[in-house]
């Protein structure tokens, strides 16, 4: 997952609202989003890495949003455990365990940020910021492969869009999650004098600063849009994407908590 953009408590009727653009390598096996079973024996919603295991992004059936990004660093270095367990972790395990538990063994990890989100408050942490674990309160927020609000020009871009459309939102919660899957397809590079200098080259930096990334081996694979209304009613869709920015795949799923 490598760009979000998150609503907390900035709309009436939708108090929680999620867009993410999952960038990953194509060949990279995948399992759609779909409700499944964790070893822990935990209902969840989620698409499934099925080389490393765990997921991107989860939801419960709560309507509690979870999800990690990698920090990008420019560097491999090898993990002793895959990022893709901490959204399952976030939804079973409570905060203060949770964080305790990072605190003491971020470093089997390589690089991540994970916020764990309801419609009421956030929670945030990375083992790349110096003091990890802190509450989100109501506000409009972005995350991408850097620290929470990092303003890269992608990050900027679709935070600052998915805002107006969120707290402009009159429709059905099916018009918003049309609205912000457009919005998740914008295509803008960053002009060059705004690109972050994050370790890799500057093609690369050039190819990795839209918010929606087309390519023929890496490129956005899914879009995902997450909404829990004033009553309760969540809302998920996601729409695959194959190389060069295919339409794939289509899921739907909403009930009422």
């Amino acid at each position: 997952m490598c760009l979000i953009a998150f609503s907390l408590d900035q709309s009436g009727r939708f108090p929680l609202v999620v867009a993410a653009n999952r960038d990953e390598f194509f060949r990279r096996p995948t399992a759609p989003m779909d409700w499944w079973t964790t070893e822990s024996g935990h209902q969840v919603l989620s698409g499934r890495d099925l080389q490393s295991g765990g997921t991107w992004l989860a939801v419960s059936p709560e309507g509690r949003v979870t999800a990690v990004t990698n920090f990008r660093e420019g560097t491999h270095q090898a993990a002793q455990a895959s990022r893709g367990e901490l959204p399952l972790r976030a939804l079973r395990e409570s905060q203060s365990q949770l964080q305790e538990s990072l605190a003491n063994t971020a470093a089997r990890y390589t690089g991540f940020n994970l916020v764990s989100l309801d419609d009421t408050a956030g929670w945030y942490f990375s083992n790349r910021e110096a003091n990890s674990g802190r509450t989100i309160h109501r506000g409009m927020y972005g995350l991408s492969n850097h620290l929470l609000q990092t303003p890269w020009p992608k990050l900027i871009r679709l935070r600052e869009s998915v805002d107006r459309t969120v707290k402009s939102a009159r429709g059905s919660a099916g018009d918003l999650h049309r609205d912000l899957v457009q919005l998740l397809q914008d295509t803008t590079p960053a002009p060059d004098q705004m690109l972050p200098d994050t370790g890799v080259d500057l093609d690369t930096e050039r190819f990795l600063s839209s918010p929606f990334i087309i390519g023929a081996e890496y490129g956005t694979r899914a879009t995902t849009v997450i909404s829990v209304s004033h009553a309760g009613e969540v809302h998920v869709t996601e729409q695959s994407w194959a190389p060069e920015g295919r339409p794939e795949g289509y899921r739907e799923f909403h009930w009422q908590r």
